[in-house]
């Protein structure tokens, strides 16, 4: 190999890896042999498929082998609101005020309310928040919206319930908390359908560095940061977060691990979305024992006896 190539591959194996898969040069490889790569270009080690212990080690296993029929359905953040109805009940679905539609051209915004969420249907990320629809950027928001209806969210990281979704565009209403302030993303990790914590998104859209904050069922903070820094501020109890672990209980029963997503407006808890493979596995903990302390939560054994 090259020297100049070799310090490179060295020096980023990660940025490289990703670079090489952006580009569909990796395509070829199929799911498992794709993750290994995957895993010793983020992590410099081996991923042990035999005996995985660690909760970023057991979503990479659970991408490869827990092929539940129904989760491209609660992954399409359209055919979800079925799911969502069916099991809490359609008061937690944030209303719908447009879509769905196939591309950003199709969208008639005499139609649409002030405010409202874009949102497409099919991968994570392709969102465009409209606080007042007059000043909305209309080419910044067809670039985004476009790039993500061509993007297959299955190909990056192989999370195969992604990958049969139809690209679609909704419109959600636009909600806020009853203070105006930034509306806080609550994320309960649900093991088995079991709450065992949580953490809070917070200054996702002040221009600052996202944190991330975690909390135990007792909304105690708990010792340990995922990629991001924790919030220093205080983060009250959501006045109904009783009723978000009840919901999130219903939504996640029977699957072994899975992050329901809520939010706390208008004095009424509404539905997010549901997420299998948070950060698809390769968010680093700080300190690394919690990466093993929820990896203990997820038991594969349980749920999959013929493989271990």
């Amino acid at each position: 190999m090259n020297p100049r190539i070799k310090k490179i591959v060295s020096a980023a194996p990660a940025a490289l890896f990703s670079a090489l898969s952006s580009m569909h040069l990796l395509r070829w490889l199929p799911d498992r042999p794709y993750l290994s790569a995957m895993w010793r270009a983020r992590f410099h080690r081996k991923l042990d498929w035999q005996n995985p212990l660690s909760f970023n080690e057991k979503l990479q296993w659970l991408k490869a082998h827990d092929h539940n029929p129904k989760y491209p359905q609660l992954a399409d953040k359209l055919a979800v609101r079925q799911y969502v109805a069916d099991t809490v009940g359609g008061q937690y679905l944030i209303p719908l005020v447009g879509g769905p539609w196939s591309s950003f051209d199709e969208i008639d915004f005499d139609l649409l309310p002030k405010r409202f969420v874009l949102k497409c249907t099919h991968d994570s990320g392709g969102v465009v928040i409209c606080r007042d629809k007059s000043e909305l950027d209309r080419k910044a928001a067809k670039k985004k919206i476009g790039e993500s209806l061509r993007r297959n969210y299955y190909w990056g990281g192989r999370e195969w319930p992604y990958k049969d979704i139809a690209p679609q565009i909704i419109a959600e209403q636009y909600i806020e908390s009853e203070s105006g302030e930034e509306l806080k993303d609550y994320k309960l990790l649900m093991f088995g359908g079991r709450h065992r914590c949580a953490f809070v998104c917070s200054n996702r859209f002040g221009g600052g560095k996202l944190n991330v904050t975690f909390f135990d069922p007792d909304w105690n903070r708990l010792p340990f940061e995922r990629h991001y820094s924790a919030d220093p501020r205080e983060l009250p109890r959501p006045e109904r977060y009783e009723e978000m672990i009840r919901i999130a209980e219903r939504l996640s029963a029977g699957l072994p691990f899975v992050r329901i997503d809520l939010y706390e407006a208008e004095r009424k808890v509404y539905f997010g979305e549901i997420t299998f493979y948070p950060g698809s596995g390769l968010e680093e903990f700080q300190p690394a024992e919690w990466d093993y302390k929820l990896g203990e939560w997820i038991d594969l054994k349980q749920y999959f006896p013929e493989e271990f």
